[in-house]
């Protein structure tokens, strides 16, 4: 069986100069002018860079399966992102968006257990609001390879005071979980997304939680949804074989009763996978608009950066953290998932403020 996937690249700073030329990205302020079409067997992967401007006269040669692939694709690629209903929130993408984290828990890999006490994670919080992220992540499990499990009364006692405080004082928050019980207590505390490393797959009656609750709900790609996230992850090709799982599950949960414009998806860099598959992934991003959901990214402070420079220790890694966002912001990212919120959403803005003057130049006429 012949799979196909479409690639949006060829991004353009300026559309209006070259009408006709270039397709919105996925509702963002990106445009991209050229489509990469790849098809994939059993025996080889081939690729097919086509120009906007040529692509309808291209997808109507196409046999006919082909063609209404090609033609779900790219309306997937193209559609505009429904905003997040967080609360009383209402989160646009049309632009990237920045998610702070906050890991409630003794064992973190990033801070150390700082954010372990409620008051300490709150100013931490609010601080990161302040600076201009939209949503705070809440976690009180370490997800990180050799983390033991914890039960899930200490987890929800570890999230439920410090998403009570967030969520009264009119924040946007999400829940970082696996496991129902502790999703259903940490909406009833005020969190309005869930925001899960297994996809909804851990745990029994996750998917059921989501669908009750009617919430934004993340589903990542880990190699293993069992205790350990980060076991057997074996890819023929890490790219398309992590679209395939999302889309899969993406149907699944849709199909459940929880709509698409609810679910966001996740490659999961840093999840079973080696310094190769996250380099493949974070070169490919694009491709996962496909999926037609909005996008989140984090690489915020993972081991890939420590791998690329030698910065064994979490906090040398903000350079590179800021980098790996920015990169996903430029393919197209809704959200990205960071530790260090004032410094990402400084270099958003500045990205912005490029975009922004490159529309505002005027178009010369062309010589005749």
């Amino acid at each position: 069986m012949t799979k196909i996937y479409l690639r949006p690249t060829g991004f353009v700073e300026s559309p209006q100069r070259n009408e006709g030329e270039s397709l919105r990205l996925a509702g963002t302020t990106l445009w991209f002018s050229q489509i990469e079409y790849i098809t994939r067997d059993i025996t080889s992967t081939q690729r097919q860079l086509v120009p906007v401007r040529e692509w309808d006269a291209f997808a109507a040669a196409l046999p006919q399966p082909a063609r209404e692939r090609c033609g779900l694709l790219l309306q997937r690629i193209t559609v505009s992102r429904a905003e997040l209903h967080m609360g009383t929130r209402r989160i646009s993408l049309d632009q990237p968006q920045v998610m702070a984290i906050i890991n409630a828990t003794p064992d973190s890999f990033s801070d150390g257990g700082k954010n372990l006490d409620p008051e300490i994670a709150a100013e931490a919080a609010f601080a990161m609001l302040r600076a201009g992220a939209v949503i705070i992540d809440v976690g009180g499990e370490s997800t990180r390879p050799g983390a033991p499990l914890i039960g899930e009364g200490d987890e929800l006692n570890r999230v439920a005071p410090l998403i009570r405080s967030l969520a009264e004082a009119g924040a946007a928050v999400s829940i970082d979980t696996r496991k129902a019980s502790v999703m259903e207590g940490a909406l009833q505390a005020g969190a309005s997304l869930i925001n899960d490393i297994s996809a909804l797959l851990y745990d029994d009656r996750s998917l059921e939680v989501a669908r009750k609750c009617n919430a934004p709900v993340v589903l990542m790609h880990a190699p293993s949804q069992g205790v350990d996230p980060h076991k057997d992850g074996h890819y023929d090709d890490v790219v398309y074989d992590v679209f395939d799982w999302l889309e899969q599950r993406v149907s699944e949960v849709e199909a459940a009763g929880l709509s698409r414009d609810k679910i966001l998806i996740d490659p999961g860099i840093g999840f079973g996978k080696t310094l190769a598959d996250n380099l493949a992934i974070i070169n490919n991003l694009a491709i996962y608009h496909g999926l037609g959901c909005a996008l989140l990214f984090g690489a915020s402070r993972k081991r890939l950066i420590g791998a690329l420079s030698n910065a064994e220790d979490v906090k040398d890694r903000l350079g590179g953290s800021i980098f790996l966002a920015m990169k996903a912001v430029e393919q197209g990212a809704h959200i990205v998932r960071v530790h260090d919120a004032a410094e990402t959403v400084q270099a958003i803005q500045v990205w912005r403020g490029l975009r922004d003057a490159a529309w505002m130049e005027p178009i010369q006429p062309t010589a005749i």
